[in-house]
């Protein structure tokens, strides 16, 4: 062979060799990578069996313990979070609020009113208005309702307001469940 032929395979290895090394980082790109199980994997089988895994902490979303017991609307204003509990044991429904700035006493109410449409104690159109307390000392009102409009800010803190707001979708499903002398459990 001369040179011209040797030039000629030099050229096809260096193309052979740059095509599959292309094809293999094509490859890498695109295969999924492996679960935090297989990267820790070790390569060779263990000798003994694994201990089983500690339980973990509770659900971060799961009823308060001290909320009672029974159907109930459970409230937390620290959380911002509200669950309604059926008695027959099922997952609760539970989504967060805004919480007003006047917050009920820990405790046990019933639901004594409710309102399809109103204007809130803040001004804003609001709806599935369901109330349950009257706050010592100032009279403000408090319940569950969700803006017309759908936001969700926070209350001006320099107002006295009781509307513990929701999405609207969560308003349909507090008010389909918080009927009239439903009761309520405000938990800290």
């Amino acid at each position: 062979m001369g040179r011209s032929s040797s030039g000629i395979v030099a050229g096809l290895t260096a193309a052979a060799l740059a095509a599959v090394g292309f094809l293999g980082y094509q490859a890498s790109a695109t295969a999924p990578a492996p679960s935090a199980h297989e990267a820790a994997a070790p390569s060779a089988a263990p000798s003994a069996a694994a201990p089983a895994p500690a339980p973990g902490p509770a659900k971060p979303n799961a009823v308060p313990a001290d909320s009672g017991t029974g159907t109930r609307v459970v409230y937390s204003a620290a959380q911002k979070r509200v669950w309604l509990v059926t008695e027959d044991g099922k997952e609760p429904k539970t989504f967060t609020v805004v919480p007003s700035t006047v917050h009920p006493k820990p405790g046990t109410y019933l639901v004594n009113s409710r309102s399809n449409a109103v204007t809130g104690s803040d001004g804003v159109p609001v709806e599935h208005v369901v109330r349950f307390a009257i706050a010592e000392g100032s009279g403000v009102v408090i319940g569950f309702s969700a803006r017309v409009d759908g936001k969700l800010p926070e209350p001006d803190p320099t107002r006295k307001t009781g509307g513990i707001r929701m999405s609207r979708a969560d308003g349909e499903a507090m008010w389909a469940f918080a009927t009239r002398n439903s009761k309520v459990v405000v938990v800290p």
